[in-house]
């Protein structure tokens, strides 16, 4: 593993404290990906205790030229401007990358899904947890990804209770195995308490629209709350790319990592 870094001003490099973990081996998996873990401002100065977000195709988190599109989400400048402001908690951001395997890896319902699982609960989160100052709890650990990205995180949310109370899902794939995820849901109504669960969709994503309001529609009738435990956002004008959730970003980190103390409208 690489020494800590400070990246600044170049916008096309990373903004903050971060580590490169590279070649991070799965047995499950059996293979490896580069992770890159990045430190809220606060980190190397004190020794508290922060919240972890594990982000789906963490390539295009951060960098845009590691971004398959040339365009990355601007987590670490957008995640930067609203601690400072003071509207979300401190956190560490896990970027995961995907490898080839990325749609079976990222659908439960597949065997390379289910080892994806395993890998991320059994052998990078506790390693997470155990290199780096976390807060380990469900309470504290949450999911984001988009399109495959937040059909695992729903599914992943979803199975394992006591390990992820937190999940932001854009622009899900509710489309997978012919909609399975509904009978997921609906064979297993689970309300939890103090959970936060966060799904959006572009309306110019008209493919995704219907599953979208589908799966909110059923989350409600269960006895999720909206903005209390559930948000469902639809983004007007918004399409299907990395461009449209990189600018959306701030709504479901404040939803996911917001005070108390600064309640402002999204």
């Amino acid at each position: 593993m690489t020494a800590y870094s400070r990246f600044t001003v170049d916008r096309d490099e990373i903004i903050g404290d971060t580590k490169h973990i590279h070649e991070f081996y799965s047995v499950y998996l059996k293979n490896e990906r580069d992770i890159i873990v990045w430190f809220p401002p606060s980190y190397l100065t004190t020794h508290k205790n922060y919240p972890v977000l594990y982000v789906q195709d963490g390539q295009n988190i951060f960098n845009p030229r590691t971004s398959f599109i040339g365009y990355d989400w601007k987590m670490d400048e957008v995640s930067t401007a609203l601690m400072e402001s003071g509207f979300v908690q401190e956190l560490i951001i896990v970027a995961i990358y995907n490898t080839k395997d990325r749609l079976d890896e990222y659908n439960y319902f597949t065997s390379k899904g289910k080892s994806y699982a395993k890998f991320l609960t059994k052998e990078l989160k506790p390693y997470i947890d155990e290199n780096f100052r976390t807060l380990a709890n469900d309470k504290n650990t949450a999911l984001i990804g988009s399109s495959m990205g937040g059909l695992i995180s729903f599914q992943l949310f979803w199975n394992f209770p006591q390990v992820f109370g937190k999940a932001a899902c854009l622009s899900n794939s509710f489309w997978v195995n012919d909609g399975e995820i509904f009978k997921m849901v609906e064979e297993n109504p689970t309300l939890r308490k103090n959970v936060k669960l966060y799904m959006d969709c572009g309306d110019l994503e008209t493919e995704l629209i219907d599953d979208f309001k589908k799966m909110c529609s059923i989350l409600k009738s269960i006895g999720y709350q909206p903005r209390k435990n559930l948000m469902c956002y639809l983004q007007h004008g918004a399409k299907h790319s990395e461009y449209d959730w990189a600018a959306r970003l701030h709504i479901p980190l404040k939803f996911l990592f917001g005070k108390d103390t600064k309640k402002e409208s999204y």
